[in-house]
């Protein structure tokens, strides 16, 4: 079955036309898009001193709730031929579920509303309901965004927001769904006039200071100091999750070494791309690393090994270092983007109004000085940090030979790569 609604889903992408404010489940997007452009939004109006009022919209039970007339409507609507909405009337026909409990089960019942669980067609088929849905209220990104249900709304004043919020509440629940009243809360930057929140149906919306947005904390400073001790503790929950390995004297340090690169780092850096990181934050980041790596080689520093043995032999670079070359990376991938994506647009949007006194801010844009010398449109391989650099520890296991600290990375003229030490 899944098999199919694969084949389905992938005729019906290429009729349908999903709007650039969706950035769920959709082709050369995923969420350090939205969040991107959320927090250079959310910079730019800091520099300005600017308010900036967002709203985070969340729907109650989404994919439960999506009638299937509704549907029907708006697969028409959006263009799809009548032999694909029959195709998709014929799997929902006749759905039937029972409740189990530790007395029993009980009989069949008929569901008639919401999309299948474990479906491999409804995350595209919940793109479309949203997307007809939300045609009369949205605006150009980044003042509204989607992710399938999670919508972040952003304005200049807290007027106008709470006006688009009613609009967008007004528009989802005429047509079957409903705001979470609850799990909806508003945060306002820069503001300078009270301390007030934005009503929804004359109920106060919860006013937050951060939120956790597609996975990353995004603060109303903007700081990413809440952001760091989340990505660490993402990192310790992974490192428990594969800590039987980890820690398995029979398993070599090599092996070691490569569970955590795949495993544990990869939730230590999501989303980091996007942040410009302070030395105290980078340093939390690489003491929390070394910690694990101890704790999985079997000893303290009580055995007074040295940092970089520990990381030549689980083959393991600089945190700090891994940060900066993601970031480097996504610069290049924004870069070599049309001039219509979101990305750039943001990177390029200016705004009326002065900087404060004093020193400027940390800009994701500006966190590196690497970033003004290279030149993303043409096509290359960064691999500017790699990992297994550092000399090992003789008994903890054995080294990888080192590559280049620059292998793959093309410079401008004039830059000569730092040589091994």
């Amino acid at each position: 079955m899944k098999l199919w609604e694969r084949v389905v889903e992938a005729r019906l992408r290429k009729v349908v036309e999903i709007c650039e404010q969706q950035y769920g489940f959709m082709p050369r997007k995923s969420t350090t898009d939205a969040i991107f452009a959320l927090r250079i939004l959310m910079e730019k109006y800091r520099d300005g001193q600017r308010e900036l009022h967002c709203v985070f919209v969340d729907l109650e039970k989404a994919y439960d709730r999506v009638p299937r007339e509704e549907l029907w409507y708006c697969m028409r609507k959006s263009g799809v031929a009548e032999k694909y909405v029959r195709v998709a009337q014929d799997m929902y026909e006749r759905s039937r579920t029972v409740v189990r409990c530790a007395v029993g089960q009980t009989e069949e019942l008929n569901v008639e509303v919401g999309l299948h669980q474990g479906s491999a067609l409804r995350s595209f088929l919940f793109a479309i309901v949203m997307d007809q849905l939300s045609e009369e209220v949205r605006q150009e990104s980044p003042w509204t965004m989607m992710f399938a249900d999670d919508i972040v709304i952003c304005s200049e004043s807290r007027e106008q927001v709470e006006e688009n919020l009613e609009r967008w509440r007004f528009v989802l629940e005429r047509r079957g769904m409903k705001v979470s009243r609850s799990k909806t809360e508003y945060m306002c930057m820069n503001e300078r006039e009270g301390s007030g929140t934005v009503r929804l149906q004359g109920e106060e919306v919860k006013r937050v200071q951060e939120f956790k947005y597609l996975g990353s904390t995004v603060q109303s400073n903007p700081e990413c100091g809440k952001e760091v001790k989340k990505r660490v503790q993402a990192g310790w929950n992974g490192w428990r999750k594969v800590s039987g390995v980890l820690c398995d004297r029979k398993i070599s340090a090599r092996i070691k070494g490569k569970v955590y690169r795949t495993v544990v780092r990869p939730a230590m850096l999501y989303g980091l791309e996007t942040v410009s990181l302070r030395k105290r934050q980078e340093s939390e980041l690489e003491v929390a690393e070394l910690k694990m790596l101890r704790f999985s080689l079997g000893v303290t520093r009580l055995d007074r090994i040295r940092n970089e043995y520990i990381r030549g032999t689980a083959h393991v670079g600089h945190m700090g270092d891994k940060v900066r070359e993601t970031r480097l990376r996504w610069f290049g991938h924004v870069q070599r983007r049309e001039s219509e994506y979101i990305g750039r647009r943001m990177l390029d949007m200016e705004l009326p109004g002065r900087r404060q006194r004093g020193r400027p801010k940390r800009r994701v844009a500006t966190a590196d000085h690497l970033i003004h010398i290279f030149d993303f449109s043409k096509g290359f391989t960064l691999n500017a940090f790699p990992d297994a650099t550092f000399p090992f520890y003789p008994g903890l296991g054995p080294a990888l030979r080192v590559n280049p600290s620059v292998a793959g990375l093309i410079l401008c003229p004039g830059i000569e790569p730092e040589p091994q030490q």
